[in-house]
């Protein structure tokens, strides 16, 4: 049974760091031809795309995170990765992974606070 679980959440301060990961399991699917993102949902706010990356590699953001965040992809693995630095209070919300043929997973809590 194909699966989607996302990791790396946590509790940390502001100016910290956390890498986020989702693995898809048992896919079904060539990884590597599809676009992924990660998303976010503070509370009370609606579910915000942060960041996306072809299936060529090219990573954009949006520009809340832009120079802080780097996404990533191991095609080997099935992974995407999403490197956040210099985390801020206004990121704290909890992290989905989009993958386009797959339903949302259950997402990883990330709370920046001092």
């Amino acid at each position: 049974q194909v699966q989607l679980v996302e990791s790396g959440g946590g509790v940390v301060q502001p100016g910290d760091s956390l890498k986020l990961s989702c693995v898809v399991v048992d896919s079904d699917r060539d990884f590597g031809n599809y676009a992924m993102g990660w998303y976010r949902q503070a509370p009370g706010k609606q579910r915000e795309l942060v960041a996306q990356i072809s299936a060529a590699k090219w990573p954009d953001y949006v520009d809340s995170v832009r120079g802080r965040f780097t996404i990533s992809r191991d095609n080997t693995k099935n992974t995407v990765y999403l490197q956040m630095n210099d985390l801020k209070p206004e990121d704290t919300a909890v992290y989905y992974c989009y993958v386009p043929w797959l339903s949302w997973g259950q997402g990883t809590q990330v709370t920046v606070a001092s």
